[in-house]
């Protein structure tokens, strides 16, 4: 070819050789040489309404299949719109490489003065990603590129930035075919291999323990770690818990599984852990820092961490052993070694097991009690119980809001793995939207269903059209108390606690409406905003038209928004708030 392959065919060509055959973003003509390549090097657009959905799309796109997530946008306002996305992805720990257009060299790095659509734009997104870099000349281009993939795939997933001005995109390179390479041959393809020292003192610590206690991050996720995981712990006879990320990885009707909407059962299995083996999980503010009264004190209980990630081992909780290796090899060389050693305390510790589990059944028959009863407006613990109910067992679920998305967590039973996103460590409203897109996308032989908050909901709603557009048959599900309910919660209790108290237990009723600032949203019919997109509405006022609703919206053949008028007080108090709460102060131990 004339003058070498474009910037924009050589990247497309690039990520073909990855196994990218998604991408994400909004096209725009500053990188048409990159979009027009796309196609014939077999990897396809999916273009959302706005770039940060682009982001969560990728995200979900990651989290979903296990494989690199690329979003694109550019330059200027589409890089300005794409920030939130960033810092939500980033915070996430998914595997995402973002590319952005630049404007032209010679304008830009540094600003001339006055340069049109222009900000530094991987000095902005440093801050917030793994790396960011800007290519300066067309020649370097193949080594940045190659970098950011190896940086993907190193480490703890989180999002990659390469930042390539629009001249480089769009006209020839002088470069040519040969400067698309193998994986092999510039990054490392092979996963880390635990140490075999550090596994069989690993597994002696865990053998010879009264009780271990096996704690996942979303790393076992990553690292499609689950069925190790379910084999160790059942060698071991070990309670297992998770971080809200993880969720799903051991099934939670497994007999070892303690679900993290148990939290009181949490706790006491963490304390009464004499070894705690940790794997793919940073241990972070969700997971109380891995500190007492929630675990036990480090002097009383010996720590295995896990990690690919060398910068995570022994941050927040002492370790004994600390084991860098993919998590998939550890836990499968660990189970090894377990099940050549033998447990001698197995009966035991199922006895103790079954305790934890009964404690939980327990605790699980308090929460139910309001599903027992219908009621108009629907009670928000209805919607989730009903939903996954009427979905399909593999449905890919979507938790977005703020008391949304605790409601829909201690309503709904994880199953299968992989099959719930939220923004667990960031907690950002309107990404589900985005999710969703991403995850139907990733998993088109499965169902997506979310359940959202109106205040959520209302942040993109725009992408209903791009469910409609793309033929994503979703259905999202709207839990509308026409406020901001989590916010209004903490505002009354820290406006007027005992009052606020009473006239809850006393009337049902919150507090008079001179006393709420800026928290009440003017009534809205989402079910008829998504009707003028091309999607199915419902409209469910009471718990007994619910699962018709949803059954029909299951059963439409497109997508579909499911409007619930949802009691907005009951909805305040959603479970675990007081957890929720201490969970935001530093613990003592």
């Amino acid at each position: 070819m004339a003058n070498g392959l474009t910037g924009g065919q050589l990247v497309a060509q690039m990520l073909a050789t990855e196994g990218v055959e998604e991408m994400f973003g909004i096209i725009d003509g500053t990188y048409f040489g990159l979009y027009s390549a796309l196609a014939p090097a077999g990897i396809r657009l999916h273009s959302p309404r706005h770039e940060a959905a682009a982001m969560h799309m990728a995200g979900a796109y990651a989290r979903v299949t296990g494989r690199l997530g690329v979003a694109m946008a550019s330059n200027g306002p589409g890089v300005a719109n794409v920030l939130p996305g960033v810092a939500v992805e980033q915070g996430e720990g998914n595997r995402i490489l973002l590319i952005t257009s630049a404007r032209r060299v010679g304008i830009g790095h540094p600003d001339r003065g006055g340069t049109y659509q222009y900000f530094d734009q991987p000095a902005v997104t440093a801050p917030m990603t793994k790396w960011s870099e800007h290519v300066p000349s067309a020649d370097r281009l193949p080594e940045l590129l190659r970098r950011a993939l190896r940086t993907c795939f190193t480490g703890r997933p989180g999002v990659v930035h390469l930042d390539i001005p629009e001249n480089i995109l769009n006209q020839p390179t002088g470069l040519g075919a040969d400067q698309v390479r193998p994986p092999h041959t510039y990054r490392r393809v092979a996963p880390i291999q635990p140490d075999p020292v550090l596994v069989a003192r690993a597994a002696r610590l865990l053998v010879d323990a009264e009780q271990p206690v096996i704690h996942v991050g979303s790393g076992i996720l990553h690292a499609g770690a689950e069925a190790e995981l379910g084999r160790l712990a059942g060698l071991l006879a070990a309670p297992v818990t998770t971080s809200w990320a993880a969720r799903g990885a051991l099934p939670e009707s497994r007999p070892e599984a303690i679900p993290m909407t148990a939290l009181t059962v949490v706790d006491e299995v963490r304390t009464a852990a004499d070894v705690a083996l940790v794997v793919g999980s940073r241990l972070g503010e969700t997971d109380w820092w891995g500190k007492a009264p929630n675990w036990r004190r480090p002097g009383e209980q010996r720590t295995i961490q896990v990690d690919i990630d060398d910068d995570r081992l022994g941050v927040n909780k002492p370790v004994e052993v600390a084991l860098l290796a993919d998590a998939r090899d550890a836990l499968r060389a660990l189970a090894d070694a377990v099940e050549a050693i033998g447990v001698p305390g197995h009966q035991q510790r199922l006895a103790r097991l079954a305790n934890w589990r009964s404690a939980w059944a327990k605790e699980r028959a308090r929460l139910d009690k309001p599903l027992a009863t219908p009621t108009a407006p629907v009670h928000p613990a209805q919607v989730p119980a009903l939903a996954q109910d009427v979905m399909p067992d593999d449905t890919v679920w979507v938790f977005d809001g703020g008391n949304t998305v605790v409601w829909s967590n201690f309503y709904h039973q994880a199953e299968v793995p992989r099959t719930i996103l939220s923004t667990f460590k960031f907690g950002m409203l309107g990404a589900g939207m985005g999710q969703a897109l991403g995850a139907a996308v990733a998993a088109p032989d499965q169902r997506v269903c979310v359940l959202i908050g109106d205040g959520a909901f209302g942040m993109h709603a725009a992408e209903i059209e791009t469910a409609v557009r793309l033929a994503l048959p979703i259905v999202f599900v709207v839990l509308v108390d026409g406020q901001w309910g989590m916010v209004k919660m903490s505002q009354q209790i820290q406006a007027a606690p005992v009052e606020t108290v009473a006239r809850k237990v006393l009337t049902g009723k919150s507090l008079p409406a001179d006393k709420i600032v800026y928290a009440d949203f003017a009534p809205a019919r989402y079910d008829l905003l998504a009707e003028a997109f091309g999607a199915h509405g419902e409209h469910v006022t009471k718990t007994e038209d619910l699962r018709a609703a949803l059954e029909r919206a299951r059963d439409c053949g497109k997508p579909a928004v499911v409007h619930v008028d949802v009691d907005n007080v009951a909805h305040m108090w959603a479970p675990g708030l007081q957890s929720f709460k201490k969970m935001h102060q530093e613990p003592k131990g």
